[in-house]
């Protein structure tokens, strides 16, 4: 087997960051190509390469991080969060030679959330952060879904999936590794390895995690709640944890970059929003893998596809905001009356496109409730609202609203 190279949309992004910073932290999950990426910046770049993972590096990081900064001039650490202390040895070296792009880091973990960080190196950092494969990075698309909607279109369709191909795209995922496997089993034989990796090693160095046993029941109990609102207590309750527990370990989850909670939307003419935040994977193929989902479970409940789906596509834009034009947050709405929007994307401008996801080749007039109500509540904000479907044309439905295939994700 032998894994594809795909181009990385945010490669442009770091070179400018290097321009002008002193040391750019590529941050993101494990095995989603950060080595990659900054060991082609150390090749073109003259850089030395050095990793946390080797054993003998990390215990100088560890033991003399002024040491091993001493004659670094130019270089590349790889898995950083490793050794927290070096970020105190990083800020002296820096103060000392301000020099751009002097130094290329990456980590595994959220950095600036872990416990033992000494120091966030502000003003002298610029993160970025690296998720699995995108669709338009695997097709060749070339549009940022984002730009183009908040300019009022939408990318044409370059490659369609629809129906059993939409579905396999999805459960595949986008981890480089499991991309290149052939079949469903191998790929939930890479996913079980990877987790347990993840929860043997990873999570010993973020946290004092005294119940590391529960720690798989509960994944896969947040795997059976993706796109629903958090409730720490269901949540604890059913692998016999507390709500606070709960909320740790779920906070644990985040820094390695498995989940997202994803806060409500709302402006001041909105009274009855819900406040509570909603969970989400960054992978779908690492959720069909912890939730038991194949392709033959959602041909016979099409329902299990669409809470997949929806992770999906907010990994998908989540991608796409990483290097859109305008920095972009994504939040959901749902209000006391039970209208809801699935998500809602906001550009530093103010502007917002709300999107509705659909796990059918079929879209009816209920579906837009949501969006009008958006629409009517936030006039002036509102540029577009978007009914993604299991279909190939892109339809008009009324003012400022469409229907267009998830294929236009990677278009």
């Amino acid at each position: 087997m032998t894994a594809t190279i795909y181009p990385r949309f945010l490669e442009p992004r770091v070179a400018d960051a290097l321009a002008d910073t002193p040391a750019v932290l590529i941050a993101g999950p494990r095995q989603v190509g950060k080595t990659t990426l900054a060991r082609s910046f150390a090749e073109s770049r003259g850089m030395r390469y050095l990793t946390l993972d080797d054993d003998l590096t990390l215990l100088a990081a560890k033991e003399d991080p002024a040491g091993l900064l001493r004659n670094l001039h130019r270089a590349v650490i790889d898995e950083v969060q490793r050794a927290p202390q070096l970020l105190l040895s990083l800020k002296k070296t820096i103060d000392e030679d301000r020099r751009s792009g002097r130094f290329l880091l990456t980590g595994s973990a959220n950095l600036m959330a872990l416990p033992t960080v000494a120091d966030s190196l502000a003003g002298r950092r610029e993160t970025l952060t690296l998720l699995p494969l995108s669709q338009a990075e695997m097709h060749g698309g070339r549009s940022n879904w984002l730009d183009s909607a908040f300019a009022g279109t939408l990318p044409a369709v370059r490659t369609s999936l629809v129906d059993d191909a939409l579905v396999e795209t999805v459960l595949r995922g986008g981890y480089p590794e499991a991309v290149a496997r052939e079949t469903l089993r191998r790929r939930n034989v890479w996913a079980k390895q990877y987790i347990d990796a993840l929860l043997l090693r990873d999570v010993r160095e973020l946290a004092s995690i005294h119940k590391v046993d529960q720690l798989p029941r509960f994944l896969r109990a947040l795997a059976q709640t993706a796109g629903q609102l958090c409730n720490y207590s269901r949540l604890g309750g059913q692998v016999g944890l507390d709500h606070k527990t709960a909320a740790v370990y779920l906070g644990v989850f985040e820094q390695m970059y498995l989940v997202k909670r994803i806060e409500p939307w709302a402006n001041n003419r909105l009274k009855r929003v819900l406040k509570t935040p909603k969970l989400q994977f960054l992978d779908p193929g690492l959720l069909a893998s912890l939730s038991g989902t194949t392709p033959g479970s959602i041909s016979l409940d099409r329902k299990a596809f669409g809470h997949i789906l929806e992770s999906f596509v907010f990994a998908e834009l989540l991608k796409h905001a990483q290097t859109a034009e305008e920095s972009c947050q994504i939040f959901h709405y749902r209000d006391q009356d039970k209208r809801e929007v699935d998500l809602v994307v906001e550009n530093a401008s103010g502007h917002i496109v709300g999107i509705e996801i659909k796990a059918t080749a079929s879209v009816k007039s209920g579906d837009l409730a949501g969006l009008k109500h958006l629409l009517e509540v936030a006039p002036e904000k509102f540029r577009m609202g978007v009914i993604l479907y299991d279909g190939n044309e892109i339809l008009p439905l009324g003012e400022r609203l469409w229907a267009a295939p998830l294929s236009t994700l990677w278009g």
